[in-house]
């Protein structure tokens, strides 16, 4: 283990996830680019996203930025349309409320569900914690776009 310089408690060394995680390889370049993030799939088909958070997360007062949680959130939203229709869905609408933050070394993790389904829109909330203690929700409308369907 290393010690964080910016809040002084223990860091993990690397990303370290939890059993049951894989790293997510196939996101688009910001994702890979802010990441590295992992995914579990669970036996009832639900799934989990999460990173440890590390320095290049975080903004000047050494907690892991509010626009990294609210992006990875966003991508949770856009795997939960996914997963419910088989459609590519685009945010057209993002709301989030900042509940708590994350320091260097928490593993950070979320889920989301679609709540209902147009022929042409989304809805999804998503959470997101550190452990049991809530940091982020979210809600959000996804332009569902049908010539992007799984076939």
């Amino acid at each position: 283990m290393t010690s964080s310089s910016k809040t002084g408690s223990p860091a993990p060394s690397g990303p370290n996830p939890p059993d049951g995680y894989e790293e997510s390889t196939n996101r688009g370049p910001f994702t890979t680019h802010n990441g590295p993030f992992f995914h579990r799939i669970d036996e009832d088909g639900g799934f989990s996203h999460g990173f440890r958070a590390a320095e290049q997360h975080c903004n000047g007062m050494g907690i892991v930025h509010g626009g990294l949680v609210t992006a990875f959130a966003d991508g949770l939203m856009g795997t939960a349309v996914w997963r419910s229709t088989q459609i590519v869905g685009l945010t057209i609408r993002l709301n989030a409320d900042f509940l708590s933050i994350a320091k260097v070394g928490d593993w950070v993790e979320g889920t989301a569900t679609v709540t209902r389904a147009t022929k042409s829109v989304a809805f999804v909330e998503a959470n997101v914690a550190v452990g049991s203690r809530p940091i982020l929700h979210a809600t959000g409308v996804f332009k569902l776009m049908p010539r992007h369907k799984k076939r």
